[in-house]
This record gives structure tokens, sequence and C-alpha cells, in this order.
């Protein structure tokens, strides 16, 4: 046992209480008394009640009077999507309706709640208002009296309201300020402001004069290049009243000081808060993911105020959580009970696996690894980066978050880095990720805007990262704290950055990269350290964690954008080998089932000011950098919906064949996270999933190409490398596949190899030049098949073509489709004559899903598709739409600069 009055103690008492909400963690209290037994407290929600309405005398009162009365609110929510309930306004993702709705992010709203306390509630010894999260500036009063004023949206606030309080109705107020109309004012009389990210497109702040630095408020509410902007107000977390006497169990923790497969060494550590000293007993019990169960237990003594006690545990031979594809997702149960004088007066259950993580960063011949090695074991690290599912948080709902990361796993993902432009997602998000063995890379928010380096900023930071860490640590998914996104490399290489640094001169310059080094290499770190210490910490992404400069291929993670961002061809993938690839990605817009919800038929045009609207990039010139690449590979889009099927296409080839370059460059490469797996409105952008859960052609691909076994062939100026890529922890001796073949099914040449591939490796299985492979066989008629062949079934198939498509003679394919019903459910049936690209099937906005999508067919090849969803089959028959690359464009000359693609 350990007691400890030092700083930890110190830190549970200042953050005002830990997250406990959800967490896979149930919390009960109990009153206790000397001579009496426990009487359970009571915990009050306040979800209803609230109404809301513009702060009167307002500015915004005069412009929007239809605002000033009282109206129903909801509460966890915000301002946006009640005034949306009230029919107040129209839908925020509609033609242009965001520029219409900006009034609301920069006017100051109240939220107020009659509030009825029983004379009961009041006998307990304390009595605390609890808001598990404000959004953002929010003075909070009680029957008059100030009570609160917060401005950090990611805390958690605890208020003992026991003396403001009286029996019967009481006056719950909470006014919300624009963070735009409180911070501005104040940042335009500054000697200057600070690089930020995104300008607002309507005029509401000056341009290079952001206040998102500012304030610790989701950064992608401000506007992003792929979602708008809402600046959200509203008490975006759940309140409630809880009540209770002499003690509070704070926080009960597994902590993980050392696991491997003989032992797991364990504490099951305690903060309590008593209002008096005094005897008790810690008993805890576990049930591992077998059945099993055993139990502990720890006579000690309280102090009066704050406690932390340490139970040690060691479980023999533990059942590990793996990440999916390396074992089982194991989870224990532990369930803790204080009892005082043979009571139970305090009780709390986690959920955790049990699981060592390691960042290995070993010199060598590439320069300095970054690999994940989750129980001894290396893991090349395949996922995307996940942005927040909503730009209105208060909207995602479990069945959403499952829907997202079942996606995730289905396409043979294994890690979702989320990002830190967005927030710290709900307790349910980590415990699915736990159950499906998905790994978490948590950045923490800071989206890349330069933050200031004054110590209360400071300050308030290392207490909601404080109360992050703690909230989520007995999750196992998660498996790096990442300080930032992009602020290291930005302040290095970005032009505004580097135009700021110069002009602020020398010795402010020194003050600002003082304050982002101490912010994110010893704050965020040391407290990670502290409350977290089986997780390792990375200052920034990209970065080499303060150990040189960021951004670079031999040490780190590193973010490619020269391919999108810097027009430069999809080719250049390969032309960079970083050790891990922690962001890169090409656009595309998503089904136009997903365009028809925000547009009419008159906008369905790329330049149209409402797809413009949608296309954040560039101010909306990101749909000619869209034309730009589908030209160069593919041609000219013969009409919308064209341009729609062809962003897709260009989008999950181009991320394929970086995909496969890095998982063929392993161990020198030990991750692919491509930028991004989801939406937060419909619009174009670079996800694989859009915003209603439609999976983009990029998904079926991903789950090709992060498949466990993978055959990648790699084609460089006419030779052509083919690679064996296995995630498997045994080798294996399967059989290489290769069949040349004309596009009208013509057997041109194969052969059949034995390849041994070693567990988790990339094994060169050939190397083949383009005048071996064809043999005077024409490259625009012909293409190549490579086969992995075990136990004589496929099990990765890859077509290799010898151009770009524009310069293919693609036959007509003769696509033939048809539905019937089968003992297992609805199945189409796809078939083709001859060579058929990328085949896509559609049923319009009805709610059907197939199994596979976005696949090539051989001649004469057919496969059978499992449809899914609500529609019947006569519906599905009249909606069914399939299509292949040949009838997609006109042909015509590739650009060469993103200019030349304009029209």
């Amino acid at each position: 046992m350990t007691k400890s009055g030092m700083r930890q103690g110190r830190d549970v008492r200042s953050i005002a209480a830990i997250f406990l909400r959800g967490r896979m963690a149930t919390l009960v209290l109990f009153a206790w008394a000397c001579g009496m037994g426990p009487v359970m407290a009571t915990t009050q929600t306040l979800a209803t009640g609230w109404r809301f309405r513009l702060v009167p005398g307002s500015a915004a009162v005069q412009a929007h009077p239809e605002a000033a009365a009282w109206r129903s609110a909801h509460v966890p929510g915000s301002v946006q999507t009640d005034l949306l309930a009230a029919g107040a306004t129209g839908d925020p993702f509609a033609r242009v309706n965001e520029a219409r709705l900006q009034w609301i992010g920069l006017a100051d709203w109240q939220y107020q709640l009659p509030l009825t306390v029983d004379a009961a509630t009041l006998q307990h010894g304390h009595v605390d208002l609890v808001f598990d999260g404000l959004d953002t500036f929010a003075d909070v009063s009680l029957n008059g009296r100030q009570l609160l004023s917060a401005d950090n949206m990611f805390r958690r606030w605890r208020l003992p309201v026991k003396d403001v309080l009286h029996a019967g109705s009481n006056t719950l107020q909470v006014t919300l300020h624009s963070p735009i109309t409180r911070l501005q004012p104040w940042l335009l009389t500054q000697p200057y402001a600070l690089p930020g990210e995104f300008d607002s497109a309507f005029g509401d702040e000056p341009k290079g004069r952001q206040t998102a630095n500012y304030v610790r408020k989701a950064n992608y509410q401000y506007g992003w290049d792929w979602g708008p902007r809402y600046v959200t107000e509203g008490i975006w977390q759940p309140v409630h009243l809880e009540s209770w006497d002499d003690l509070r169990l704070v926080d009960f923790h597994i902590a993980q000081q050392r696991v491997d497969a003989d032992a797991a060494q364990l504490l099951a550590q305690f903060d309590i808060r008593a209002d008096h000293a005094g005897k008790a007993q810690l008993q805890l019990t576990w049930c591992a993911p077998d059945g099993s169960r055993r139990s502990a237990m720890l006579e000690t003594s309280l102090e009066a105020g704050d406690n932390h006690l340490d139970l040690p545990v060691r479980i023999e031979h533990p059942q590990r959580w793996w990440p999916v594809g390396y074992g089982a997702p194991n989870l224990y149960r532990f369930h803790a009970d204080v009892v005082v004088a043979g009571k139970v007066v305090a009780s709390s259950e986690r959920d955790t696996g049990l699981r060592s993580v390691e960042l290995r960063r070993q010199r060598d011949r590439w320069g300095r690894s970054f690999a994940f090695v989750v129980n001894g074991v290396p893991i090349f690290a395949k996922g995307a980066n996940l942005i927040p599912l909503d730009s209105f948080p208060e909207r995602v709902t479990d069945a959403r978050m499952q829907q997202i990361l079942q996606s995730a796993r289905d396409a043979n993902m294994n890690m979702l880095r989320v990002w830190g432009g967005g927030y710290y997602q709900s307790d349910a998000f980590y415990a699915m990720a736990d159950q499906l063995g998905l790994m978490i890379w948590q950045d923490f928010m800071f989206g890349g805007a330069v933050p200031p380096y004054d110590d209360a900023f400071r300050e308030n930071t290392r207490i909601e990262a404080t109360e992050q860490v703690m909230r989520l640590r007995d999750h196992p998914s998660i498996v790096l704290w990442c300080g930032n996104n992009e602020m290291q490399t930005g302040w290095e290489s970005w032009p505004d950055r580097k135009k700021f640094a110069q002009a602020i001169g020398p010795a402010e310059r020194a003050r600002v990269e003082h304050g982002m080094r101490t912010l994110f290499g010893e704050t965020l770190r040391d407290v990670v350290q502290r409350y977290a210490p089986d997780v390792p910490y990375w200052a920034s992404s990209p970065s080499t964690d303060f150990d040189g400069p960021a951004n670079v291929s031999d040490d780190g993670d590193m973010h490619v954008w020269d391919v999108w961002a810097g027009s430069a061809p999809i080719e250049d993938y390969l032309k960079t080998t970083p050790r891990f690839q922690s962001e890169y990605g090409l656009q595309s817009f998503p089904a136009l089932a997903t365009i028809r919800t925000f547009a009419t038929p008159a906008d369905l045009s790329p330049d149209s000011p409402v797809m413009r609207a949608h296309q954040k990039f560039d101010g909306g010139n990101g749909n000619q950098r869209l034309l730009f690449y589908i030209r160069q590979s593919y041609g000219e889009p013969k009409d919308f919906a064209s341009f729609i099927y062809l962003s897709q296409v260009m989008q999950a080839e181009g991320i394929e064949l970086a995909a496969d370059h890095l998982r063929s460059a392993r161990p020198q490469s030990m991750g692919s996270l491509y930028w991004q797996l989801n939406d937060v409105w419909p619009g174009a952008s670079w996800s694989g999933i859009d915003y209603f859960g439609r999976w983009k052609a990029l998904q079926f691909h991903a789950r090709r190409f992060y498949a466990p076994l993978r055959v990648a062939p790699i084609r460089r100026e006419g030779r052509t490398g083919v690679f064996v890529v296995s995630d498997r922890t045994v080798p294996l001796d399967p059989q290489l596949r290769t069949r040349v073949m004309d596009m009208d099914g013509r057997l041109l040449r194969e052969r059949l190899d034995k390849v041994h591939v070693p567990a988790l490796s990339s094994t060169r299985a050939a190397e083949l030049t383009d005048v071996a492979l064809l043999q005077g066989a024409d490259p625009r008629r012909s293409f190549a098949v490579f086969e992995l062949v075990e136990q004589g079934r496929s099990v990765s198939r890859h077509l290799l073509y010898f151009d770009l498509a524009l310069t293919l003679q693609l036959p007509d394919p003769g696509v033939h489709a048809e539905l019937h019903d089968s003992a297992h459910g609805i199945v189409l049936s796809v078939s083709a004559e001859h060579l058929a690209r990328e085949v896509w099937v559609d049923f319009g906005s009805l709610d059907a899903q197939v199994s596979d999508n976005a696949f090539d067919l051989l001649p004469g090849e057919r496969v059978e598709l499992q449809v899914t969803g609500a529609a019947d089959i006569a519906s599905l028959r009249d909606a069914l739409h399939v299509r292949s690359l040949f009838d997609a464009t006109v042909r015509q000359r590739a650009p060469t600069t993103p200019e030349a693609a304009r029209p």
C-alpha cells in the first residue's frame, strides 16, 4: 500500500474531479457516518426542462428578434441544433445555408433550467453541480449567484452548490459567449496575431487574425479544408447533480506496471476523498475473459482529505489484449469496493485489456525506426485518420460510432489516429475500439494553429490533459498520446509561419518557440508519464519528438502531401519511403445519393455555387484539382455522374499505390495511415466513408490493400517488383501465379512459382521487366495478373497495367448483372465478356449495400455479391446501375499542370 500526498494527490484535487461518465465503468456512491449503515447517494441528471434565447439587450436581438423569446432546448446540445430542432433555421448542410447561419456563432445566448430540489437532497453533506462539458466561454449562475466562468470545451466542471440551493424551485442559468465576439476586439489591439489555420470565408474575422488559437475549443468548428464553419455554443455534455456524504471515490484505475506472457503486475489505484479519518478496506474482484474469477483485499486507513491508495495485483499467464489480426482483444472486468465498518460505501467497475505497448525507435540502415510493438510483436499499422463524425458532436450516436469503427475493422485496418483538430471522443468510442481490437493513436486537441505561450493557457491545457488522460487511460486501444497535429513542421517549413517568425523579431520568436517546446515537449509529456506511463508519448505529428527537424523520411513519422497539395503526380508516392506515413491523401466526392441530400439537380456541376460551397479545399477551387488528377490519369469525364465516379476511382487507385508501396517496404516503413476515414458533413473530402456511412471506392480498395496477406506488384520505369506482404505471425509457403492476358481474355503466358514468406514480412518474390512480361504484346491492350495461391485457393489478386488508364484501349466489357433470391438472401451476379475495370454497383438512394464494389473483372469472369438492406428485390432491380471505367470518359491528352485542367 502507498499513500501519497505528493503532486499526484494535489493534481487530483485541483482538477475538480475526473471524467467518470461512461468509460465502461460504473461508480456507486454511498453515504456513511459513525453508527449508520450505507445510504446510497443520489445523482440527478439534468437533461430536460431547459430553454434558451439570445441574451437580452445584445446586438443580435435587433437583427434576429425572433430568437429573443425562450425556446425549448436540448442538453447535451448546441444553439445551432436547438434552433434547427425548433424549425427556426434550415438544414445547416443544405446548399449554401452555411453562409446564412454564421450569425448564430457570433451571438451570445442564455440557457436556463428551473431546478427542483427536495429536502432529502439537501440533507447530504455535499451537493455538487457537475458539467461534463461546456462549449466554451460560459458563465454559470444558480439562484442569481455567479459560480463559474468556464473557458475550456474539454474540461469537466464540478461546483459545490449545497449552500446555494434551497428546497423547492431553483434557477440554473448558463450564459454562453461567442468565442469570436469575445476575443476578436482584444486580438485587434495586440501587436500580432499568432498564425492560425483557415481564414473565415464569411468576413467575421479579418484575414490573418484568427481567434481559434487563443481558446481551448475544437479547431475544426472554425472551418477546415474538408468541413464547414459552425462555431458552436452550448452545453455539449451532460449535466448532473451529485449528492454524497463523507466519502467519494474520485477515481479507480488499473495501472499496468509490467505485462508479458508469464504475468501481469498491476496496481489497482484508488483516489478517495474523505471528510474524516478512519479505517477502510479495499476489495478488488476481477473476471478474466475465460470467465474465471479472482480477488484481492487491502486493509488501510484513510486520512481526512485526499487519499491515493495502491492495491498490488499479480495475474499469472494473463489473457492479453491483442490488436485485430494478432489475437483476441481480451478484456478483464475489475470491480472495486470501498468498505467501512463492514459496509460497502463506494464501488466502481472497469473493463480493461492487459498488454504492453512500445514505440520502438532503433538506429538501423535506414535511419531510426518508428514501430508500434504490442506484447513484443512489431505491428505494421494499417489504417486512417479519424476526424469528428459530425459538425455538431451531440448528433453522433453510438450506432454511428459503431458503424464507422466496424467499417475500419472490416477494411482490415488495425489503427486509427484521432486527429488533434477535433475533440476527445466519448467513452463509448474507446470501449468499442477496445472490443474491436483497433489501436488508437490519440492526439491532444491541437490542430496546427500556434498556441499562446502564457502560463495561464498552459495551466488550463495541463488540467484538461490530466482529466482526459485519467478518463481514458484504462482503454487498451490507446497506444500513443501525441501532443499535436503539424505544429512543429508548420513552424519550421510553412511560408506563413516563416514570414511571421521573421516579422516578430528574434526575442519574441524565441518566446513563441520556447512556449511550444514547453507545452508539447514537457507539460503534456509529463501528464502522460505521470498518469499513463504504460503508453508512449510523441510530441507532434509529424515529428522526431524534438530530436531534430520534423517531417523527414528517415526518422519519426511523416505527412506526405506533395501529391495533391503540391500537384505532384500520383506516382511520386513511390519516391518517398518514410519510417511511418501518418498522413497522405487524395480527394473524391461522395455518391450521388449523398450529394442529392444537399444539392438540387441544377447544382450538379463541379463549378456550381453549391458544389463549390461543399468543396473546402483552396476556397472552393478544389474541384479543379480533382479534375486535374482525373484528366491526368483517366481522361475527361463525360458528365457529372462520371466526374463523381472517376474522382472515387482516382482516389482509390492512388491511395492503393501508396499503401502497397509502404507495406512492401516493411520493416523500413511500419505504418500507413491515410487521410481520412470519415466526414463531418456531405461534401468533397479525402474520406473513404461519406457522412451517411456510405463506402466510397477507397474503402473497398482498402479492404484489399490492407488484407493480412497481399500480393503487391510495384511498377517503376518499366520494371515491376512483386512483393508478398504478410501480417501473419507464422511463415507460409504459397504459390505465386503470374499471367499475362489481353483484354479479350486470351492468355499470353503463365507461370507458377513457389514463394517462402517469413512471418511479419515483405518478401520480394520477383523482379520483372515490361519486356519480359509482354514479350511483344501491345501494352495498351494487355495486362498482368498476379495471384497468391495457398492450398489451391486464391488469397490475393492484383491486376497490373502497363500505362495510365488514359492510354489503354479498353474494350466495351459487356457487363451483365442479375439479381436473384437465394437461401442466404438477395444475390447480385455480375459478369463481364471482356476486361472490366473498376466495376461499380449502385442502387441510388435505396437502403442497400453490396459485399464488394470497385473491383476488376477478368474476361469471362463472374462474381456473386451479397446484397443487404431494407429494399426489396423489385425495388433493387428498378434502381440497379452498374458501370465501369470504359463508359466514364471522353478521351483526351492528359494535362501537365493544375492550371491546364481548368476549363
